[in-house]
């Protein structure tokens, strides 16, 4: 799915027509052996596909035709194109995907598509429908928020650190390449197209620099695209928004986090402590240390990140609870586990008080929200809501307010009000 200021990828050779008549073959790639894929109308130019195969979801912006559609009981995107680089983007999300980047799943290519005629019809590329997943512009949909902007741009620059951290050099780097998911107040992101995008076993300064200045470009683009919408629907911004300072801040996000993750310290053999406060802070920032370089030069000790991984708030909330949330959901989370341990069990091993969290403050939220309001909102995202909401009410209150009330308090007020995002139609 391409930005609108992205340069198009150079045209690969189509395969060979098939013979006149059409032999009603189709050749499908997957790593999930589902045969619902073969009843999918593949005989069809996608834009031709019948309204009771497909599912109205919002799309971004690409110069491909994408369409979503029921295969059994999941939805999948489906992105027609040329196969040399549907079969290079299946590959390129697969080896994503083992290596953990936060990407969407790619599920099959198909080749070997033909009408009855025996017209030869693009390749498709297969990927799992990323559920609670947004594009950019559904986010806006009531028109550009500035506070909403920095917090996408935040993200997608969080986005490209982990990708090159990888490895992976993305060479499209857009809004309209991401979708997002909400995370306790801010957004998480994730790669969902990979067609020029290439994995290396480390990127160059000059390879991440190329990314980093073709995302600027872009957003600048995808903002000022985003703010002439807006006013041609009559959307009154409360807050001026810059396309130029919203891109260049993209690039700050980046260098900043970069920095923090990659740059070699120097500091005095009496100053080891700043090992451990190094750690500390890379933890704090979501992220772990798999391996370091340190030495010893002139009685100084330098220290080098080598190899960092996202996830360190994600990773100590699954252990404890076996909960799969994004990582600031998961700082939250911890917080008020955390809280819960020193105000009432004191002393108690953190799994301890994680499950009885677990028992007493999580499954009961859950449990108050009926199956439907389920839908709106991730588990973990309804609970941080929950929480937030029941410290304003406690505020307000001057006293503390049980969690139950905060619940039915929240389902009416908020909740009740928000679009389903699981599906959004």
């Amino acid at each position: 799915m391409k930005g609108p200021l992205s340069t198009p990828a150079p045209p690969a050779p189509q395969d060979e027509p098939g013979p006149a008549g059409g032999s009603g073959r189709v050749s499908i790639q997957t790593a999930f052996l589902d045969p619902v894929l073969l009843e999918l109308p593949w005989h069809l130019p996608l834009e031709q596909w019948p309204d009771d195969v497909l599912v109205a979801y919002p799309r971004g912006l690409s110069r491909h035709v994408v369409r979503f559609a029921r295969a059994g009981e999941k939805v999948v995107a489906i992105k027609e194109t040329v196969p040399h680089y549907a079969r290079h983007e299946y590959a390129t999300l697969r080896r994503l995907q083992r290596m953990g980047a936060p990407s969407v799943v790619p599920d099959s290519v198909v080749t070997d598509r033909y009408t009855p005629e025996g017209e030869a019809l693009p390749a498709a590329l297969i990927t799992d429908h990323l559920s609670f997943s947004l594009p950019y512009r559904a986010i806006f949909s009531a028109g550009p928020s500035a506070q909403t902007v920095i917090l996408l741009v935040d993200a997608l620059a969080s986005l490209i650190v982990q990708m090159h951290l990888s490895g992976f050099y993305w060479g499209d780097v857009s809004l309209s390449n991401t979708l997002f998911r909400r995370d306790a107040g801010a957004f998480a992101a994730y790669l969902v197209d990979a067609e020029t995008g290439e994995i290396h076993p480390a990127l160059s300064r000059g390879q991440r620099e190329y990314d980093i200045e073709l995302a600027r470009t872009n957003v600048a683009g995808e903002i000022m695209d985003l703010l002439a919408g807006a006013a041609e629907e009559g959307h009154e911004l409360e807050d001026p928004i810059d396309p130029f300072e919203v891109s260049d801040r993209l690039v700050a996000s980046y260098t900043s986090l970069w920095s923090a993750l990659m740059d070699e310290e120097s500091f005095s053999m009496d100053e080891r402590w700043r090992v451990v406060e190094r750690v500390r802070r890379l933890n704090e920032l979501g992220f772990d240390v798999e391996e370091a370089s340190m030495d010893t030069v002139d009685g100084r000790i330098r220290l080098r990140p080598q190899v960092v991984e996202p996830g360190h708030h994600t990773r100590r909330l699954q252990r404890l609870t076996g909960l799969r949330t994004h990582e600031n959901q998961a700082r939250r989370l911890l917080t008020d586990i955390d809280q819960l341990g020193r105000a009432l069990y004191p002393g108690l091993p953190d799994d301890l008080v994680a499950q009885l969290w677990m028992r007493e403050v999580f499954s009961p939220i859950m449990e108050a929200v009926t199956p439907p309001m389920r839908r709106k909102l991730e588990p973990a995202e309804i609970v941080h809501e929950v929480l937030e909401h029941r410290w304003f009410m406690s505020e307000r209150a001057g006293k503390d307010v049980p969690t139950l009330a905060a619940v039915e308090d929240y389902v009416a007020s908020q909740l009740a009000q928000r679009p389903d995002e699981r599906e959004i139609f």
